[in-house]
């Protein structure tokens, strides 16, 4: 009766190990099917990135306009500098009609200003005040006159000229066109070579996904200089790059 026991629990045992031998292989056998699907997929696929770029002529300026005052003490300093920034917005929003929306203070501090000698060290030595303003100016040709203006009024701390495009959304749809067409040529040129076809669009991924559409200077803008007849500024736009660059998968056949 053992001898009979023992013989059906060999059997038992072969029979389970067949069982799991065959199922280890079927799975074996799909996930080998499936890789060689996916490799056979990465074989017969282009991997492009279409560039589109346009130049377009900016129409808003972004004037950095400041007053730095210097004074024994920092009430002084604020004091001084306050009277001529009234000025300065009194000129900015009554005489040249700009909007308060389109005027804000971008920095401001009061600071110490230190001297330092080997006798006596550090010391504090008065204290300015800084107040800059940011104005947004759409009449790109009146830039130059406009600084000049401030210039007059006390701003003595204009450094920068930005211009810009405020509507940028219209532009968007060009070069999204322009770098799909792109990516379109450089994939139909690979396929052609290998003697192959291009098919269709499988994956598509746009830029840097925080700035996708970079809109940048193409020359530097703030071209300012003195009218040698009239003492004038003049202040020359020039033109603004808008690009952008598509990543594109194809399929290729």
């Amino acid at each position: 009766m053992q001898s009979l026991v023992k013989k059906v629990s060999s059997v038992l045992v072969v029979s389970a190990l067949l069982v799991g031998t065959t199922g280890f292989n079927g799975s074996f056998g799909s996930a080998s099917k499936a890789y060689a699907a996916e490799e056979s997929v990465q074989r017969n696929v282009i991997n492009v990135v279409g560039k589109g770029e346009i130049s377009v002529t900016p129409d808003i300026a972004y004037l950095s306009i400041g007053v730095d005052s210097e004074a024994d003490t920092a009430q002084a300093a604020q004091k001084a500098n306050a009277a001529i920034m009234a000025k300065l917005n009194k000129l900015l929003k009554d005489t040249w009609g700009i909007a308060d929306k389109d005027v804000k203070t971008s920095q401001f501090y009061v600071q110490p200003n230190y001297t330092y000698t080997e006798k006596d060290g550090q010391k504090i030595k008065g204290y300015t005040a800084h107040h800059v303003l940011t104005v947004s100016y759409r009449d790109l040709t009146k830039v130059g006159q406009l600084l000049d203006a401030a210039s007059n009024t006390g701003a003595n701390n204009i450094n920068n000229v930005q211009f810009a495009v405020e509507n940028r959304d219209q532009y968007e749809t060009q070069v999204i066109e322009k770098a799909m067409a792109n990516a379109e040529l450089k994939a139909g040129s690979i396929a052609k070579a290998a003697k192959r076809q291009l098919g269709m669009i499988l994956v598509v991924s746009q830029g840097d996904s925080s700035n996708p559409v970079v809109y940048y200077e193409q020359q530097n803008m703030m071209s300012a200089a003195m009218d040698k007849a009239s003492g004038a500024t003049e202040v020359e736009a020039g033109e603004i790059k808008v690009s952008t660059q598509l990543s594109v998968q194809f399929e290729l056949k």
